[in-house]
Order: C-alpha cells, then sequence, then structure tokens
C-alpha cells in the first residue's frame, strides 16, 4: 500500500514537474497550482518514505543564510503580512523548487521531456505574440500590444513586454542549444525553423535587456563551443545591427545624446535607481523589509527626481541587486552573490564533469538560460515577479540535478 504511494506521488511531482514550464506561459493561476503541486507532492513522497531533503551544501549554505537574513529583515517591514507572505514564503517556495529539481532530475526521459514542455511553451508564447502584433489582442487573455516611440511591442499573455521578453530570452537557450549543438537532420530542420519563430517573438517585444541577453547567449556558446561561425555571425549582426534599426530607434537613441546608460535605462529608470540607493543609504544593513520596496518607495524619492522625471509612487526598482539590498540590507545582497559564485561554479564543474553530449548541451544551455535571467534583470526586477522569477530556481535545479548523471568518483561534493 504504501509502495503504491510512493509511486503516486512520484508519478505526480515528475508530471507537474514537466508541465510547469508550459504553465508559465499561460498565467500565474496554472503556474502557482503547479508549483503548489510539486512542493505538496514531494514533501508526502518524503513523508512516506521517511527521507530527508537532499541538498548541494555549497549551494545550500549561503542559501540558508540569504533565507535567515530575509526573515530578520521583517524587523524594518512596514507590513509584516506582505513580508511573511510574499517576501519569506515566496523565498521558501522558490529555494524548494530548485532543491526538488535537483534531486528529481534522474534519467534522459525526463530531461527529453522537461524539453518538449519548454518548446511548446516558447512556440505558444511567440505565436502569440505575433499574432497580439498583426491583430491587435493575445488570443489567451486579450490583452492589446503596448506602443512606445512609435514601436508596437508584443506582451502576448503577459502584462509588459520586458516580462514577455525575459520569459522568451530565458527559456530560448535551451532550444538554441540543442538546436545548435545536438540535433541533425529532419529534427534540426524543424528546431531550425522553430528558433526562428522564438527569434521574431523576442525582437518584436523591442526589449532592450532582452535583445542585449540573447546576444550575448549566442556569444556564450560561440565562445564555449569554440564556434567560429557563430561568433563571424555575431560580428555581422552587431555591425548591422544599428542599420537596421527602426527608423524611430534611432531618432530616439539621437535625442538620448547616445548616452548607452540613458539608452539602455531610460530617464525614468535612472531615477528609480536614484531613489532606491536612497532607500539603501537609509537602510544599509537590514533594507526595509521584504517585499515592501514598492509601499516605501515613495518615501525616497528625490524633489525634483533625475532629469525632472516624475515616478509614480508605488514601482518596483527595476533592477533584481537594487531592489535586494533595498528590501533586505547590503549583507543580504552580498550573501546573495556568494550563492550565484558558488552555483555557477558548481554547474561549470557538472558540465566539465558529463561525459554524454546530451547532457553537456542540456547542461551549457541551462547555465546560458540563467545567464539570461540575471541579464534582463538589470533592468527589469524579474526575481520579483510570480510569473517569471520561478524560471531561474527551476532551472537552476534542474542543472544541480544532472549531477546525479555523473559518477561519484567523478565530481566532489
Amino acid at each position: 500500500m504504501m509502495g503504491r504511494a510512493v509511486r503516486l506521488f512520484d508519478s505526480i511531482l515528475l508530471l507537474s514537474i514537466v508541465i510547469l514550464p508550459f504553465s508559465m506561459a499561460i498565467a500565474n493561476a496554472p503556474l502557482n497550482i503547479f508549483s503548489g503541486v510539486i512542493v505538496a507532492a514531494y514533501l508526502l513522497k518524503k513523508v512516506a518514505l521517511k527521507q530527508s531533503m537532499r541538498l548541494d551544501s555549497k549551494v545550500a549554505i549561503p542559501l540558508v543564510i540569504f533565507f535567515l537574513i530575509t526573515c530578520i529583515s521583517i524587523a524594518n517591514s512596514v507590513d509584516i503580512k506582505d513580508t511573511l507572505k510574499g517576501g519569506i514564503g515566496r523565498l521558501l517556495w522558490y529555494i524548494s523548487i530548485l532543491f526538488i529539481l535537483g534531486e528529481s532530475i534522474s534519467n534522459a526521459k525526463l530531461l527529453n521531456k522537461i524539453f518538449i514542455s519548454v518548446v511548446f511553451s516558447l512556440c505558444l508564447v511567440s505565436i502569440n505574440g505575433i499574432w497580439q502584433v498583426a491583430v491587435g489582442k493575445d488570443f489567451i487573455r486579450g490583452y492589446e500590444p503596448i506602443i512606445n516611440i512609435g514601436l508596437v511591442r508584443a506582451t502576448a499573455s503577459f502584462p509588459d513586454a520586458n516580462v514577455l521578453g525575459t520569459f522568451l530570452s530565458a527559456l530560448a537557450p535551451l532550444l538554441f542549444g540543442l538546436t545548435l549543438y545536438y540535433y541533425e537532420g529532419r529534427k534540426k530542420a524543424l528546431l531550425v525553423f522553430l528558433s526562428f519563430l522564438v527569434i521574431v517573438g523576442i525582437v518584436i517585444t523591442y526589449s532592450r535587456p532582452t535583445l542585449l541577453a540573447t546576444f550575448i547567449v549566442f556569444l556564450f556558446f560561440g565562445i564555449i563551443k569554440k564556434d567560429k561561425k557563430l561568433l563571424f555571425i555575431l560580428i555581422i549582426i552587431l555591425c548591422a545591427a544599428p542599420l537596421l534599426a527602426p527608423r524611430s530607434v534611432k531618432d530616439w537613441v539621437r535625442s538620448n545624446n547616445y548616452n548607452p546608460l540613458r539608452v539602455m535605462c531610460n530617464d525614468d529608470r535612472i531615477a528609480i535607481y536614484r531613489n532606491s540607493f536612497n532607500m539603501i543609504k537609509a537602510h544599509p544593513f537590514l533594507g526595509v523589509g521584504a517585499n515592501t520596496f514598492m509601499k516605501n518607495y515613495r518615501h525616497y524619492k528625490e524633489k525634483p527626481e533625475y532629469l525632472n522625471q516624475v515616478t509614480s509612487d508605488y514601482c518596483y526598482a527595476h533592477n533584481n541587486f537594487f531592489q535586494m539590498a533595498a528590501e533586505i540590507g547590503l549583507f543580504g545582497l552580498t550573501v546573495f552573490i556568494w550563492f550565484l559564485y558558488n552555483l555557477f561554479k558548481s554547474l561549470f564543474k557538472i558540465h566539465a564533469c558529463l561525459k554524454d553530449n546530451y547532457l553537456k548541451i542540456i547542461c551549457l544551455s541551462l547555465i546560458a538560460s540563467l545567464l539570461s535571467f540575471l541579464i534582463n534583470g538589470l533592468t527589469e526586477s524579474s526575481f520579483y515577479s510570480s510569473r517569471i522569477a520561478v524560471i531561474f530556481w527551476y532551472f537552476a535545479g534542474m542543472c544541480l540535478g544532472l549531477k546525479s548523471f555523473i559518477p561519484k568518483d567523478a565530481i566532489r561534493s
């Protein structure tokens, strides 16, 4: 009886893990449902087997400290309920997803199913974005595209073009990597077409950090794989981009005096960053409390703001690291950077120790996905968006799970 229950919990867990990437393309509700099922099924399975969670100590130690610092930040919170639920509770959920994925990835069939789910998700969202721009509404949520400096920007079923861009550019490296370096013949031809479709979806967001992240992903592949053809194509694209840019973009860049910071961030974001620094200076140790940036922001606005910008009284920092430092303090940010260092160090070790080419490309592609997510996070608070934040923790855990394919004597814990 207990064996049947364990098999049932395991089947539900693995099915939910596969469906989760596709659920991100629809809405928050299915994403939250399947995330909750993953955690519940995993815990029930562990209770039935009387087992504890398997942790990677190099990643777990900084994460535990980071979690404790987040808990301590409640001392300065102006809304304890928001800090408990949206800050501490959500972080615990993300950390759980990371370690559950790290423990559950155990066979190549599961990896292939996840890849198919990711590809379906990417294609659905890209087609939806293209449809939205062509027709005027997306076919999932009925959202209209947004218009900036004369450009019609796709949002698909997401609330903003930049959020859509982060989603696409974070999931796409898994498709790009296997298309470039693993599949052959008809499968490669099909994946080349699908990759082109996704690239179109990325381009019509006109999200500068997304375009930068996508370029760096291909650059990363070219350098790691020593792919001279890809690097040559990237140089051509880099040289041609200023010539191919729409006229409205060229005029807008000129109006910003070709200042790269203003072009990449916009004046309103720079104003927000300056206000964020005011918040960090006022509370450098504990921050203002997890998940309370928006409720505190108006108290730290400059008067007048940068270049006479008028930012909303309630907004995100539009930078993961600024928002993190403001909410939980500089020490918390330092610990998170320590976690990132240990994470990428572990992932590159795993990549070096894997023997199977399919697994090596999967690992490399997931690393590229994490890089893309972090690059987008330089101008977006993507870690604080429940719709897309889970991508980072899901892929990080998935990549750590590849360690199970390595002989025990090939890599130290």
